[in-house]
């Protein structure tokens, strides 16, 4: 039998004020080490004397990382204390740039990616532990800054590396991660109250977390490597065979197991289903979008007769905006959730994710139609981050949280390896025969991939549309139902 926590009245709650700022650091934590070394790929390559397709892996293998263990962390998270695994979360972050730190070999700075991977559980368990502590009032801020920071530490991340490489090696970013990472710690440990557990008798599930981390691997490693292998090659088709038939295998093994890692029946609450619809689009927009104004961004005007020939620091600052929009839609965000319920926020994200990427569709000749679209777009997917952890609490009990949110957090990362690898294939589609031993896309293919991001953008905005609203769910403790407001739930509109 679960364990619910006991309702905490509002004054024994800790202040959002010493709760919140470590919960956000750790946020931004990961978000930065995330991203920060995608502009600096190319030079990766030939620092490390590896191919340009092996590269890709110091993305692909934390992406993957991220993806197994988020859900894994938030689960266990559910099940032994959120501050615990939080800590362990940032703990893997942190041992991973100091791996990359300390070393100058390609397949050791792979496995640090891998570690670093381990900050994906922030997320979910940062949302968990806002539901556990702040006072109900403050619950619905909290979730929209913690899940905006992801939009901000992306943004942040490209300029920071833009910056830091202009002074010193690309070593620098990893020490960025380090200190990054050792401070979120830190706060963490003296500010995170330790938490109640909510499902001391849960197991595990053992079975559910191996098929579950087997699909997402055959699946991520075929998204990420389809433009190198062809996306018709013997490995790429094999690898999403294998994705598909163990993932039928999890989710039988999900629905007969007593205590399985993700609850079936939760996730298929419209609620959930669908919110997790749109964080898969919302990902791939968001993902694929920033890789394909960088790019654009730093074409040789001389040579293609478009793009800006910008350094790494000039590319990451014209994406600054975006991490100012998010910055201002984490409080717009809990405003609207507050008075109208998670559904406007989502719209308005998808929507103004698709405008943004319409105007660099038709204007794209001067750096102020980037510095506008990228305003536009952060706002979007700060409003649409903000509304998704909306949707999923108010439509699971609070001991599933972690799990509930971590999933969403997957399938962002995998809409996030499909959009790159879509982006990456249409640019690639579409080439220039130039006087230079560089493969530079047509203008042409830019359109294409901004198109395209709209299109998807304009889709995520549509599915809140398939929500049904109801009452917010209760959890049942011990023979007593314990509303969402003596849980520390937040009392918004929602939908499931």
């Amino acid at each position: 039998m679960s364990e619910a926590p006991q309702p905490t009245t509002a004054a024994e709650k800790p202040s959002s004020a010493r709760v919140l700022p470590a919960l956000i650091l750790a946020m931004l934590s990961f978000s930065v080490v995330q991203t920060a070394v995608v502009p600096i790929l190319p030079s990766l390559a030939k620092e490390l004397s590896v191919s340009g397709s092996s590269i890709t892996w110091l993305m692909t293998a934390n992406l993957l990382s991220a993806a197994v263990l988020t859900p894994l962390l938030g689960r266990f998270g559910d099940l032994r204390g959120r501050k615990p695994m939080l800590l362990i979360s940032l703990s893997g972050l942190v041992a991973g740039s100091a791996l990359a730190v300390s070393t100058h070999s390609f397949t050791w700075l792979v496995v640090a990616r891998v570690l670093q991977g381990a900050g994906g559980g922030v997320l979910p368990l940062a949302i968990s532990i806002v539901r556990d502590e702040l006072p109900k009032q403050k619950v619905t801020g909290g979730v929209a800054a913690i899940s905006a920071s992801m939009g901000v530490g992306s943004g942040l991340g490209l300029v920071a590396t833009g910056l830091l490489l202009e002074h010193w090696s690309y070593k620098s970013i990893f020490w960025m991660g380090l200190a990054f990472g050792l401070l979120a710690i830190a706060l963490v440990a003296v500010r995170v109250p330790t938490d109640p557990v909510t499902d001391k008798e849960g197991g595990a599930d053992p079975l559910g977390a191996i098929t579950l981390a087997g699909w997402l691997s055959a699946l991520l490693v075929a998204v990420s490597q389809g433009n190198h292998w062809g996306w018709t090659s013997t490995k790429t088709l094999g690898l999403f065979a294998v994705a598909a038939v163990v993932a039928l295998l999890w989710g039988v093994i999900e629905v007969k197991v007593k205590h399985p890692l993700v609850d079936m029946k939760m996730m298929s609450r419209p609620a959930v289903a669908f919110t997790n619809l749109a964080g898969l689009l919302i990902g791939f927009g968001m993902y694929g979008s920033f890789m394909v104004i960088s790019n654009f961004a730093q074409t040789p005007e001389k040579f293609a007769h478009y793009g800006f020939t910008a350094t790494v620091l000039h590319a990451g600052v014209m994406l600054l905006p975006s991490a100012l929009g998010s910055m201002v839609a984490a409080p717009l965000g809990a405003m609207l959730i507050a008075r109208r319920g998670p559904r406007l926020p989502l719209v308005l994200g998808g929507v103004l994710g698709a405008v943004a990427m319409a105007y660099l569709a038709l204007r794209h000749s001067h750096e102020g139609d980037i510095y506008l679209s990228s305003a536009i777009f952060g706002l979007g997917i700060g409003l649409a981050f903000s509304a998704m952890p909306a949707y999923i609490n108010g439509a699971v009990p609070v001991e599933q949280s972690g799990i509930a949110n971590g999933m969403n957090a997957v399938l962002r990362t995998v809409g996030g390896a499909i959009g790159t690898a879509v982006m990456a294939a249409i640019l690639t589609g579409d080439t220039m025969k130039l006087p230079i031993p560089i493969a530079l896309p047509t203008l042409d293919a830019y359109k294409h991939a901004f198109w395209t991001a709209a299109v998807v953008c304009i889709v995520a905005g549509a599915v809140p549309f398939l929500i049904r609203s109801v009452r917010p769910t209760t959890t049942v403790a011990s023979g007593n139902t314990t509303a969402d407001l003596s849980s520390g739930r937040e009392p918004v509109k929602t939908d499931a």
